[in-house]
């Protein structure tokens, strides 16, 4: 065990906001924690330049603000497809129009002069479960992070399966039934965050209901409130979704077979509408219905780690690099 607190700066870069922490590891082994943290909008719409530079920015700037002790260098969990060889973006969707070839973890190397390891947004959620969260005792965890789009890993002994172009993982792009012929992100159609994310949930709604605010689009924020409220139109738009993503959960178990299923991310997060009973049924009727018999009883949890996940794995992959 080190004999002092460790400290690197942890950065997530998701399509709707970037988060920038000194995360410090207790020399006593407890959990990692925040000792300074801020957020940014990405403003993704604006292009990838301006994403880096933002990202750029608020890393120096928890730089410059952190006087507690050597930093040991940057983990940055990035929506979008990561190469894990060179730390650039291979690809990213619509979602973040002009990320997709930004040379992310060089341009950051160069500019800060610190160590920085790059992996996928929900790789390193997945990483910061599986070692400090819900997963944490499991050999094996499935985690799906649930925001704007969905992203998910596996994590087996501690290590995510980041497969041979560092896509895998993109559990939001497989087939799901409820989302035949419906246009997804990827440009593709007919994929589980088309019905199952925070964007899609919003939409479906107001495509059936129209806007809960006439002024603005309205987004799964909105509908996790009226569930809250227990409006039954959210309700039912909720139930479709958690039954859609579960079935997709079934699928893959029985392809990973995971000793534990964990969900997280801003959907999960933002609100008690995700967490009612009639979204848990749902998430666990739609498992029901694909998984093989002996992957019925596999455990669906909750992250608890929340925001946190995130920049801890992201971290924790930059000292897995150092080692």
């Amino acid at each position: 065990m080190e004999n002092t607190d460790r400290f690197v700066c942890a950065v997530d870069i998701g399509g709707t906001k970037i988060a920038c922490a000194i995360m410090a590891f207790p020399a006593t082994g407890e959990r990692p924690h925040p000792v300074y943290e801020a957020e940014v909008a990405t403003g993704a719409s604006e292009g990838g330049e301006a994403v880096y530079a933002r990202v750029e920015d608020a890393v120096c700037t928890a730089l410059a603000s952190f006087d507690g002790g050597e930093v040991l260098g940057v983990g940055v969990g990035s929506a979008g497809v990561v190469d894990p060889r060179t730390g650039c973006i291979a690809y990213a969707n619509e979602i973040m129009p002009g990320w997709g070839g930004i040379a992310l973890g060089p341009r950051l190397a160069e500019a800060l002069g610190l160590p920085v390891a790059v992996t996928g947004d929900v790789h390193a959620h997945a990483l910061g479960e599986a070692r400090w969260g819900v997963g944490r005792g499991y050999d094996s965890e499935l985690c799906l992070g649930i925001g704007t789009g969905i992203g998910g890993a596996f994590v087996v002994d501690g290590r995510v399966m980041r497969g041979s172009h560092g896509a895998a993982g993109h559990m939001g792009h497989i087939e799901s039934t409820a989302a035949t012929g419906i246009p997804c992100a990827c440009g593709r159609s007919g994929h589980l965050e088309s019905v199952a994310s925070g964007t899609s949930i919003g939409r479906v709604f107001e495509e059936r209901y129209g806007r809960v605010d006439p002024a603005r689009p309205t987004v799964g924020r909105d509908v996790n409130d009226l569930v809250a409220a227990g409006d039954e139109r959210a309700i039912s738009v909720v139930r479709e979704a958690g039954h859609a993503l579960g079935a997709s959960l079934g699928s893959l178990a029985n392809v990973l077979d995971p000793a534990v299923i964990v969900l997280s991310g801003g959907v999960i997060h933002e609100g008690t509408g995700w967490r009612s009973e009639t979204w848990r049924a749902s998430v666990a009727e739609g498992y029901r219905s694909q998984a093989l018999d002996p992957l019925q009883d596999t455990p669906i949890l909750i992250g608890e780690l929340e925001g946190e996940a995130p920049l801890i794995g992201a971290a924790e992959n930059l000292l897995d690099t150092l080692k």
